[in-house]
């Protein structure tokens, strides 16, 4: 295949701003389906989860293969609420282009800026495209503003709208400079009207501008005052574009079917091709400050991505990877280099959405699912076992959100197990543990609709009904003062008895996770055993000291310690290990982090005191505020989540209904002294019932 007429792009955004329409439409424009498919009556291709047609929106993200103009184009239709920011995160770590949906009349809202620092993270080059002129209040050039002074995108706009709100009528575009209207599914091309004349050729200089900032060829044109060929304007866009210098920004209104085939020229004129992105670059799993690069050629060694799992009821567990380069086929083993493990590769599929293609070979560029791997996760490297490296993985977020489940009928403990572990093999951001004091299964997740949703599929699709509790705060526990701590264990019984010793110091390690270090000097305790000792401090950090929620931000520091040449075993530094981080960690000032959330609240002016007021006692804290529309505001902010239990409904009854809000994980942070005590007390009178 070609591989510069391949386009691998996403579509993400904030919720609401119309994504999944815009992919149904390219999809019916590219041929790809024959009918339009609607997410509001629940018939929309990219939205086959029943969890998805039921509440209208995107929940997991979704791959489908098109053609335009002979060009291949693999789409992912991300979801755009902040419960689902992991398929965007993992979306955009393995796409080389996206399209940032904005609605013409909200604007820049706060999952749009979560969206855009994620492509920061991964330099993903992007264009804009501003949905939904049709409706009342929509404001272009409003929304281009926003972008530049929200999210600093350096956004120039390549089309003006032709009318706006029900007069919306077509675009001009402003690099061929001709108009585009819209009649009856058609496009016609006209001249530019005249009274938008003097409009249009005001913002095509300011394109060129631009342009000319990263441009020496279209410099010189523009100050000789000569005309600048049609394919150097493209050309010089494109560059701009790939080197993140601008963000081109079309318009339409997806519903409506205006705009859909200009964006798919624009995504092929200005958004990569795998050549484009060039080489990716991995780390050498045996010696770290050493890097291996990998091009997107055939003739390179086989290196691919895995991105995402789905347990499919048909064929099992597809495991979902994005080749960077060589290629892969079915039945050949590739080497995890994650996991230090080989697999076989069984078939392989071309996905269009919830239908499959299968396919005997693919790849540089490709985006395909796997069948028949049995270690492959999220973020794992699978490669060629000669030349192996490690790609840059996936940034996970971390749980904020918890919830106590049983199931209903205690023989299905097991289906429930089994159930919950294909969940979390598909779902990176949800997490399962088991409190064996109250023998209660706690899954958590990033916020209220991702628990709801994972209910609903471990009732729908496993057959499991299970009974909810209360959803909680996902505290964790940390140590905030250095200890040292010694232990010795010792059992003794007729055969061979157990003997470990262990001396280590416990330090605060803010914002570095645990952290392992051997300081152990003349064999001491023998080499064979000094990862036992890890072991041991691992198991104990999940299931917590302190109340019970696992332990972050731990350095432990390996001292010292003895063993006995015939009683000392794995198994007794393991536990030695554990009740010495144990005793160290409730000498060291412990204390419960709680998760702090972003908020953004849109308002009438006339509610913000009575808002403001209501944070204040939730302990939140405004940043900052801006102009939203004429008379109202978006208050910026961060409160602690425990706070937020039904705030919605609060949300609603101070501003009458006018007011609305989003909030998105920010960071753990340390509750105080008592807070910490309220707390303690109300798990304990919970243990109690």
């Amino acid at each position: 295949m070609n591989l510069s007429k391949l386009r691998n792009i996403g579509i993400a955004a904030h919720i609401d701003a119309g994504k999944t329409t815009l992919s149904e439409r390219i999809l019916f424009y590219t041929g790809t389906t024959r009918k339009l498919g609607e997410v509001h009556d629940g018939q929309a291709i990219m939205d086959f989860m029943k969890q998805e047609q039921e509440r209208g929106i995107t929940i997991a993200s979704a791959a489908i293969s098109c053609s335009w103009k002979e060009f291949q184009i693999n789409l992912i239709d991300t979801p755009g609420h902040v419960d689902f920011t992991v398929e965007v995160e993992r979306s955009l770590r393995v796409l080389d282009g996206m399209v940032a949906v904005f609605c013409a009349v909200g604007g820049v809202e706060p999952q749009s800026e979560a969206v855009w620092s994620q492509a920061d993270r991964y330099r993903v080059p992007r264009i804009g495209f501003v949905n939904k002129m049709d409706r009342t209040g929509a404001n272009y050039m409003d929304v281009i503003g926003q972008m530049n002074e929200y999210l600093d995108a350096n956004a120039v706009p390549f089309q003006l709208p032709i009318g706006a709100e029900e007069n919306f009528e077509g675009m001009i575009d402003l690099v061929e400079n001709r108009a585009i209207y819209f009649k009856e599914g058609e496009i016609v091309e006209l001249p530019i009207p005249e009274e938008l004349k003097p409009i249009a050729a005001k913002a095509r200089q300011q394109m060129i501008e631009k342009l000319a900032e990263s441009d020496e060829r279209i410099l010189e044109l523009f100050l000789e005052d000569e005309p600048i060929p049609l394919e150097i304007l493209k050309n010089a866009a494109r560059k701009a574009t790939l080197k993140l210098e601008i963000t081109p920004v079309f318009c339409g209104a997806a519903y409506k079917n205006k705009g859909i085939q200009n964006l798919l020229d624009a995504v092929l004129d200005y958004l990569p091709s795998p050549l484009d992105i060039g080489a990716v670059v991995g780390i050498d799993i045996y010696k770290e400050d050493k890097t291996h690069t990998r091009n997107p050629s055939v003739k390179d060694p086989f290196s691919a991505l895995v991105f995402k799992l789905i347990h499919d009821p048909y064929v099992g567990q597809q495991t979902f990877v994005r080749i960077f380069s060589g290629s892969i086929r079915s039945g050949m083993q590739v080497y995890n280099s994650s996991k230090q493990k080989y697999e076989r590769v069984g078939r392989i599929f071309r996905i269009k959405a919830k239908e499959r293609i299968e396919i005997s070979e693919a790849g540089p560029g490709d985006i395909i699912a796997l069948i028949g791997m049995k270690y492959s996760k999220t973020g794992d490297t699978i490669c060629n076992g000669d030349f192996p490296l490690l790609l840059e993985s996936i940034h996970i977020p971390q749980t904020v959100i918890e919830l106590k489940i049983n199931p209903a009928n205690r023989k299905e403990q097991s289906k429930l197990g089994e159930a919950l572990a294909k969940l979390v093999n598909e779902d990176p951001s949800f997490g399962v543990r088991f409190n064996s004091e109250t023998d209660e299964t706690i899954i958590s997740g990033m916020g209220e609709l991702h628990l709801e949703v994972i209910i609903d599929r471990l009732k729908g699709e496993f057959g499991v009904p299970v009974d909810v509790g209360e959803p909680s705060v996902a505290f964790r526990e940390t140590i905030t003062a250095e200890v040292e701590c010694n232990y010795k264990h010792t059992k003794q019984t007729g055969g061979r008895g157990q003997y470990a010793h262990t001396v280590m110091r416990l330090e605060p390690n803010e914002g570095n996770g645990y952290e392992f270090v051997d300081k152990i000097k003349g064999g001491v305790i023998p080499g064979e055993y000094i990862p036992s000792v890890n072991k041991g401090i691992q198991k104990t950090l999940d299931g917590g000291v302190l109340a019970g929620f696992p332990i972050v931000d731990v350095k432990v520091v390996l001292l010292d310690g003895s063993f006995h040449p015939v009683d000392s075993s794995d198994m007794a530094f393991q536990i030695c290990a554990s009740i010495c981080f144990k005793n160290g960690f409730m000498k060291g000032n412990p204390s419960l982090l709680e998760p702090v959330m972003r908020i953004e609240i849109n308002t009438p002016d006339e509610y913000i005191g009575s808002i403001v007021g209501d944070l204040n006692k939730r302990r939140g804290k405004i940043d900052s505020m801006r102009r939203f529309r004429k008379g109202s505001q978006k208050l910026n902010g961060t409160v602690p989540l425990m706070e937020m239990f039904g705030y919605a409904t609060a949300l609603r009854n101070i501003s009458s209904g006018r007011a609305n809000y989003s909030m998105e994980f920010y960071k753990y942070v340390l509750v105080t002294s008592v807070i910490q005590d309220e707390i303690l007390k109300k798990l304990k009178e919970l243990k109690e019932k």
